[in-house]
């Protein structure tokens, strides 16, 4: 005997596949919001109008050739190479700002000093992971790297 499909089979079939949908959409939404640590730029159509002049910035900083290789010691002490085009110790200012990736601490500047070989910094790094923001100064230049390590 076959039953008959009714408006309450419908009506039970259409709850079901909505609430399925919903409750998917709730479960992202939890991870996206738990898991996105910030704003990417404060303001998008002012980042739109500055793009160009990035652009150029880029260009001119990929001319240079310099380049900076930040590890961390096993004391977790951040070391900093700073090279030139031909791979020379670069004689520059050196300023690193660290950030969490989550925001979960507070940015730290990390102060430096110079060594024959490199720039190292006077504290160690808290355990974790860190986004470096390097930015290297001379002779009327600037370059800016973004980096990742583990301490």
């Amino acid at each position: 005997m076959i039953r008959r499909f009714t408006g309450w089979h419908m009506a039970a079939i259409m709850i079901s596949f909505f609430g399925l949908i919903l409750a998917v959409n709730v479960i992202m939404a939890r991870y996206a919001i738990g898991t996105f640590g910030g704003v990417v730029v404060e303001n998008s159509y002012v980042a739109s109008q500055r793009y160009n002049g990035w652009l150029k910035d880029a260009a001119a900083q990929k001319a240079l050739g310099w380049h900076a290789v930040p590890r961390v010691d096993t004391r977790g002490r951040l070391h900093i190479v700073a090279t030139d085009a031909s791979g020379q110790q670069l004689d520059a200012r050196v300023i690193v700002v660290a950030r969490h990736p989550l925001g979960r601490v507070p940015d730290q500047r990390i102060a430096l000093h110079r060594t024959a070989t490199d720039h190292i910094a006077d504290q160690a790094l808290r355990s974790g992971r860190w986004l470096l923001h390097i930015e290297l100064i001379s002779a009327g230049h600037q370059a800016r790297f973004e980096d990742e390590v583990q301490a």
